[in-house]
This record gives structure tokens, C-alpha cells and sequence, in this order.
């Protein structure tokens, strides 16, 4: 029997999503920037529900392009405000389109992925939990790059946001360690440029 994270539970869609994605080191500065953008979406909601959604974002979002979507405007939230397949929140939808200029000035600058790398010199952190009751929902590094992502212009990318963020791309491997995801996400770290 494998023995997984608890909060995978048994829905597929969920099950899929930890077996395959969460934790895994995510070193693409787009895929980065899409799974916070996701994240910032899923702010008091479930993540299933984005999970089960992402599909439609990601039309509706043009694959993510930051490059695309920060040159829209007030017809496109507008368009995105009709869109029933998506998260229809108008403050989500506009820091989006913010969020891709902010992504641009660090991209261009440094490399998306480099500035989120950096704060974990290039490793991912491991923890040692057996037991998720002890695991917290934000902490010291996640308040930090909350708050230059937003002084970077970023948001809907507060520090329990963040923190999620670096649990699901792997810039720290969360996976419990009785899970049997833990050692195999840990693998595949590499240390970056």
C-alpha cells in the first residue's frame, strides 16, 4: 500500500496532482509564475477547485504568458469576468495583469526563477515531518518573499500564499516523510546556476 501526504485524501484529481506535481522542484520562470498566480486565485477557496479549473485558466489566460497578459486591459477582465469557467473575482483578475508586468521587471532583470531560487541558495529545504498536524502554514522565509514580491509590485501573495507557492514547486519538499513522495521529490533537486 503507498502511503501518501494525508491532504491528498482520495480524489483522484487530488491524488494525481501530489503523485505527480506537488513538491517537485519547478525551475521554469513561466510554470513558476503561473502556479503563485494559481495560488493567489485559490486564496479562500479549496485548491481542488483550482485544480479542477486550471484547464479553463489556462485558456483564459492565454497559457500564462505573462508577456501576453500584461499588455490587457479593462476588456479583458471584463471578457474574464464573464468567463464562467474560471475564479470570477475582479481583484484576482487585475492583480494578474499586474502581476505580469512585476513578473517582466524580474524577469528581465534577473530571471523570475533565479529571485525565488536565491532565497534557498538553489536547494530546496527539506523538512523532517511525519505528521502534517505539525506543519506550518506560512513561515519566516515565506513572509520575507512576500513582501519583496510585493514591493516588486506583485499582488494577492501573502506570506500563507507564498507559503503553499514553495510547498507546491518544491522550493521546500513538504512531502512527510512517511509519504512516498518524500525521498523522490528530494531527488530531483538540482542545485541552480
Amino acid at each position: 500500500m503507498v502511503t501518501r501526504c494525508g491532504w491528498a485524501g482520495v480524489d483522484p484529481t487530488y491524488v494525481a496532482y501530489h503523485d505527480t506535481e506537488w513538491g517537485v522542484p519547478e525551475y521554469d520562470s513561466r510554470a513558476l509564475w503561473e502556479k503563485l498566480i494559481l495560488d493567489g486565485f485559490q486564496a479562500g477557496l479549496s485548491w481542488i477547485t483550482i485544480l479542477k479549473k486550471r484547464d479553463n485558466f489556462r485558456n483564459a489566460f492565454a497559457g500564462f504568458d505573462p508577456h501576453e497578459i500584461a499588455t490587457w486591459g479593462s476588456e479583458d477582465v471584463d471578457r474574464l469576468l464573464a468567463d464562467p469557467g474560471i475564479i470570477r473575482h475582479r481583484g484576482k483578475i487585475e492583480a494578474t495583469i499586474g502581476n505580469a508586468r512585476a513578473w517582466q521587471d524580474i524577469e528581465a532583470a534577473q530571471g523570475f526563477d533565479q529571485f525565488l531560487w536565491n532565497y534557498v541558495d538553489g536547494v530546496p529545504l527539506r523538512t523532517t515531518l511525519a505528521d502534517r498536524a505539525a506543519m506550518p502554514t506560512q513561515s519566516a522565509l515565506s513572509l520575507q518573499i512576500s513582501k519583496d514580491l510585493k514591493k516588486a509590485g506583485f499582488r494577492f501573495c501573502g506570506p500563507t500564499i507564498v507559503y503553499a507557492f514553495m510547498e507546491a514547486t518544491g522550493l521546500i519538499n513538504n512531502h512527510l516523510t512517511t509519504c512516498f513522495r518524500h525521498e523522490p521529490c528530494a531527488a530531483m533537486a538540482r542545485q541552480m546556476p
